[in-house]
């Protein structure tokens, strides 16, 4: 067993910058496309109302390394002060089945999962996007402004939440940290009335997000709701976007976004055009003309969080051997 047994959140902050985590997720999303990764449906325990335990294996064999992640799920966490994802990501060697270590989950995911919406972004966005709506103000939201603003060159950006309050103070915490104009709206209409991009990062069980009310060209990023009875996305939205998502077999198991205009009628099992890492390996097309509407429905994968957990132990190994 490695000398390693605990990496704290704190240290996965100091050590896994979101520039770092952009690229490692691009890596990720392409060998898991050219079948160099093991990814497999996670398995979720309902518990009491909208909680939920999730436990997602996954394998990096090029690296040598497999892990799960072990994670609680409590959407209403937001009114109470505390983060909706809890858990931990463990990682072993794949070949000896030796623990590496153990390294705390929150940071993680809430690092890797805006990182894949970059990658979404620069993959599907026009090149030209300059406006970004963020639908929800939590620390989602927060890890996608400074991940969205990697990938464009960001002027305006505009937030809704269902408290007004809630937005009005993220917009000025995140215009302070970024030195950009990040405008509270009171409705999500007003807040993607004129986006390029909107990221939707809520908890949402009913759509926050209209059909009517994106306009031609945006980019999104359906990041919040990922079980298959919630959606943030109406279904006019699903409906007249190419859409695309991390995993098949996540979206067509978990993603209401997907799912519910699918039990509707509105669409068929076609309509998913495929994953962003055949994207990234030129397996599939992206974006074709600049009016097209895409949207990125991200399920969250264990390959992701096992790569940049396996970052960071190995970043830490690195620094413990040249003391």
């Amino acid at each position: 067993m490695s000398f390693l047994i605990f990496i704290s959140g704190e240290q996965v902050n100091k050590i896994l910058d979101m520039q770092t985590c952009i690229q490692l997720m691009r890596e990720t999303l392409s060998a898991l496309s050219r079948g160099e990764a093991i990814q497999v449906l996670r398995t979720a325990m309902k518990l009491e109302g909208r909680n939920v335990l999730g436990v997602m294996p996954s394998a990096l064999l090029a690296k040598n390394i497999v892990g799960t992640k072990v994670i609680t799920i409590a959407p209403d966490n937001s009114y109470k002060g505390l983060p909706s994802h809890q858990g931990v990501v463990i990682v072993f060697e794949a070949e000896t089945g030796s623990l590496k270590a153990i390294v705390e989950g929150e940071t993680v995911t809430a690092i890797r999962t805006a990182a894949v919406s970059a990658v979404a972004t620069d993959i599907l966005s026009r090149k030209d996007a300059n406006s970004l709506a963020i639908l929800g103000t939590g620390v989602q939201a927060r890890m996608h402004v400074e991940a969205i603003l990697q990938v464009r060159d960001i002027e305006q950006v505009y937030a809704w939440d269902r408290r007004l309050e809630s937005a009005v103070k993220f917009s000025k915490e995140m215009s302070e940290k970024f030195d950009i104009s990040i405008v509270p709206c009171s409705t999500s209409e007003e807040a993607v009335k004129h986006a390029d991009i909107i990221c939707t990062v809520t908890a949402a069980k009913e759509p926050v997000l209209f059909g009517s009310h994106v306009k031609k060209g945006t980019h999104i990023n359906a990041v919040g709701s990922c079980t298959p009875d919630c959606r943030e996305l109406d279904t006019e939205l699903i409906k007249v976007c190419k859409l695309y998502t991390d995993r098949m077999e996540s979206a067509i198991h978990e993603a209401g976004d997907y799912l519910i205009p699918l039990r509707e009628g509105a669409i068929d099992e076609q309509h998913i055009m495929g994953e962003i890492g055949d994207i990234l390996v030129g397996r599939i097309s992206g974006r074709q003309d600049p009016e097209e509407i895409t949207v990125f429905e991200a399920l969250g994968l264990a390959v992701e969080d096992l790569a940049a957990a396996d970052f960071v132990i190995n970043q830490v190994e690195q620094r413990e051997k040249s003391r």
